[in-house]
């Protein structure tokens, strides 16, 4: 049997003993506004934003996944059934009604930025992360999949080539650019957390 010691009366003197310290949230600054990813298609929003969401202890949200819950259809069929107009200005409101919320993780469209009035929703009450690949690289990832309505009967470079002339002029606006490479999407996780933290702080020691 240990030997018991006497318990410190209530009210004693601690001095001289050491507490032991907090621990710090080190992503706390991280954590403050919604992290809003932008970026064409096929460079990894949804898959990079749900392992950085993990990460930094955050909800995701999938902005195209949103729409569809809200229009119960498949963006494919909004497209189909409705147009792009329609479903750009769903797209808007969905992104309005998340922006709204909590700090959350939020991959947002390839055309979403696009909307001056989405955008600068964005630039008000998120920060914006461009996540940036080349072109060749995105064409093999949405080769593999017939589901993108922009797509559809189309070559993929073709089309990625004429939206990247149109949208990175605007993509460059976001607050943090981040060149993906082909790398794993824990790999890119990374280099987020590493250009966020540069830019909106260093975190805690």
């Amino acid at each position: 049997m240990g030997t018991a010691y006497p318990r410190a009366p209530v009210g004693a003197s601690t001095q001289g003993r050491v507490k032991p310290a907090p621990l710090m949230d080190r992503y706390a600054p991280l954590r403050r506004r919604t992290i809003a990813l932008v970026g064409l298609m096929g460079v990894g929003k949804s898959s990079v934003g749900r392992r950085l969401a993990s990460a930094l202890n955050l909800p995701f949200r999938d902005a195209d996944a949103e729409v569809e819950a809200a229009a119960g259809r498949s963006i494919a069929d909004i497209f189909a059934a409705l147009g792009e107009p329609a479903f750009r200005d769903g797209e808007r409101r969905v992104i309005t009604r998340l922006l709204e919320g909590p700090p959350h993780v939020l991959a947002t469209g390839g055309g979403a930025f696009m909307n001056e009035e989405t955008r600068a929703l964005i630039k008000q009450r998120a920060v914006s992360v461009w996540l940036k690949a080349d072109l060749d690289i995105l064409a093999r990832r949405i080769g593999r999949k017939d589901s993108r309505p922009l797509i559809a009967g189309k070559d993929p470079m073709e089309v990625l080539q004429a939206q990247a002339e149109a949208r990175y002029p605007v993509y460059s606006q976001s607050d943090v650019i981040v060149e993906t490479g082909d790398a794993a999407h824990h790999v890119t996780v990374g280099q987020v957390i590493e250009a966020l933290t540069s830019y909106l702080g260093e975190p805690a020691e």
